[in-house]
């Protein structure tokens, strides 16, 4: 390994000089502790190095050691059920050995060495010729996962050996021979995490990633392989919001990054998640799920590298064939330890001290997201949907961050701490919050929910948002002045926003809802509507119309059971019958 010496130390930058043969992104072990760090500037024999460990006793004249390699995650069987670090430390394995706090230059590796797995071959015979992407077997992973073990991008040639049994994931499993000569292949592979993972191409995002919160899949969807934002002021339920959608979206895989957020956030995840029943499979959620973990009190650096090590992860499980959903909170504090290191690189800073790269970095992290044809002889598809929370001071949508995402995701949930503060959740902004997706998505709408759901959905953002400018009139002149008609558009959005929008996580019915029972409570809140229309030219009075009893059914319609669909019949036919009767 080559040799520099430490010539400067501030915070978590250090400088080297001696670093001749160094390259941008290069892994280094800084001093004798052997801290991992990364070259992230390079002038003359000179060095810049990220360390993603507390740098505190270091000083001048220590030595740098260069591994010549850059920051590489390890991919292979035993991913699942693990939480890692921002640079792919294993938390459990380091807590086992050293306690609650990580002991610097702690050197474990991310898959255990020791453990063997079942690898199952695929039907390749000796003599079949093979690609990148082909799938050489199988492994059990979890009672829900199934590891395919893929041949390694940039090798093809013809199987000389392929073995099934009990290995390792460093024990060879198969040896092919290629122009070069032969390879042998485990079931481990490394991949630097700042490169996307190749696939053949990408297709059109246009089947819903459905998640069971009615705000999100009936006003603004996101497809499998989107991308979406979620901007909030603190307090507004991002966390939350992404706990839910991590437990019930239709993800096959759950990749969680909690990225510089508060400890007690990921702790609740990683006590939740393992006794949670998955909606699913009804296994554990936990036996699908990968957590990477940088909180707020563990090294800035280390932020930084941690959503690429998260998204890497993801494209891994993606190439194989599943949909994958990584959550990453909050990339506020990613953007943040980017500026940290680019004041202390002494850059040019841009506005609000954030570095002039960041909507650059911004769009390449998301751009990694998508649906694609997977390398491999098979027709499989694989799709990673990225969903980001971002936490801008204040709640102030101009800020940088929020700014540098929004030109990239093609979804907007906008939570506001006012709906927060009215007890509204998720507070999700209707008015302000859009979807892109929605033209993709409309065909498979109008073929798996119902021909009229696109109407429904534009019938009802259209009372909400008369609601927003009738309000305004009512402040005035006062809500008894309005029109019947006027009134009925303000009751009916009220049962739009409680009885449809308003969702209660906790609530073991109310926490998940289907696109059928969606479809049937948004059609019941339409059905009043239009059938107290033509009440109204029949003469009815408002005050009667407010007083009907099925006003409560309505109200406590979320609380059918899935099982019990059924109801809604009867809870239409009262709607008709108590009109008619009135």
């Amino acid at each position: 390994m080559e040799q520099g010496t430490i010539i400067k130390v501030s915070g978590p930058l250090v400088v080297a000089e001696g670093m001749n043969e160094a390259k941008m992104y290069d892994v280094v072990r800084v001093s004798e502790k052997k801290l991992i760090g990364e070259v992230i500037e390079l002038r003359g024999d000179q060095a810049s190095i990220q360390v993603y460990e507390e740098t505190g006793g270091l000083g001048p004249g220590e030595p740098v050691f260069s591994t010549g390699e850059p920051l590489s995650v390890e991919l292979g069987p035993g991913l699942i059920r693990s939480i890692y670090d921002g640079i792919q430390r294993p938390l459990n394995v380091i807590w086992e050995q050293v306690g609650d706090y990580i002991t610097r230059g702690v050197d474990v590796p991310a898959l255990d060495r020791e453990k063997k797995w079942a690898f199952q071959p695929s039907s390749l015979k000796v003599g079949d010729e093979v690609s990148p992407g082909d799938i050489l077997g199988t492994v059990q992973e979890t009672p829900t996962v199934v590891h395919k073990i893929l041949v390694p991008p940039g090798l093809q040639g013809v199987v000389e050996e392929i073995k099934g049994g009990e290995w390792t994931v460093e024990e060879t499993v198969a040896r092919i021979k290629t122009a070069s000569g032969v390879e042998e292949v485990n079931m481990l592979q490394r991949w630097p995490v700042r490169k996307e993972r190749p696939y053949r191409e990408k297709i059109s995002p246009d089947v819903p990633l459905i998640t069971g919160q009615r705000v999100v899949d009936a006003f603004f969807p996101v497809a499998k392989g989107g991308t979406a934002c979620v901007p909030g002021p603190f307090g507004s339920g991002k966390t939350v919001l992404q706990h839910a959608l991590a437990k019930w979206c239709d993800a096959e895989i759950i990749v969680y990054c909690g990225c510089g957020e508060r400890g007690n956030e990921m702790t609740d995840v990683l006590m939740e998640f393992p006794e949670l029943d998955d909606p699913r499979t009804g296994d554990k959620l936990i036996n699908r799920t990968v957590m990477v973990a940088n909180t707020s009190n563990m090294p800035v650096a280390a932020r930084e590298a941690s959503i690429y090590t998260a998204i890497t992860i993801a494209e891994y499980f993606r190439d194989m064939g599943y949909s994958v959903a990584l959550m990453a909170d909050s990339t506020s504090r990613w953007a943040e330890a980017m500026r940290e290191m680019s004041g202390r690189l002494e850059e040019m800073p841009g506005e609000e001290g954030y570095p002039a790269y960041l909507p650059t970095r911004a769009a390449q992290f998301y751009e990694r997201a998508g649906r694609v044809k997977c390398l491999g002889s098979d027709s499989r598809e694989g799709a990673l949907s990225v969903i980001g929370a971002v936490s801008p001071p204040g709640g102030d949508l101009s800020d940088p961050v929020v700014q540098a995402t929004l030109k990239v995701v093609q979804v907007f949930w906008s939570l506001e701490d006012w709906l927060a503060y009215e007890r509204h959740f998720p507070a999700i902004n209707w008015l302000s919050s859009y979807s892109l997706y929605i033209d993709n998505l409309e065909e498979y709408f109008r073929r798996e929910v119902a021909e009229d759901w696109a109407d429904m959905r534009k019938g009802a953002l259209k009372i909400l948002q008369q609601e927003a400018e009738l309000k305004e009139i009512a402040r005035l002149v006062g809500v008894d002045a309005l029109s019947p008609q006027d009134r009925l558009t303000l009751d009916t959005a009220k049962s739009l926003r409680e009885d449809f929008l308003h969702q209660n996580a906790f609530h073991e019915v109310d926490t998940y809802t289907s696109f059928a029972k969606q479809y049937r409570m948004l059609r019941a809140i339409l059905l009043f509507h239009n059938q107290a229309q033509k009440a109204f030219q029949d003469g009815m009075e408002f005050k009667k119309l407010a007083s009907l009893p099925v006003k409560e059914e309505i109200a406590r319609m979320k609380y059918i059971p899935e099982d019990k669909i059924q109801t809604f019949d009867r809870l239409e036919e009262k709607i008709k019958t108590q009109m008619m009767d009135n």
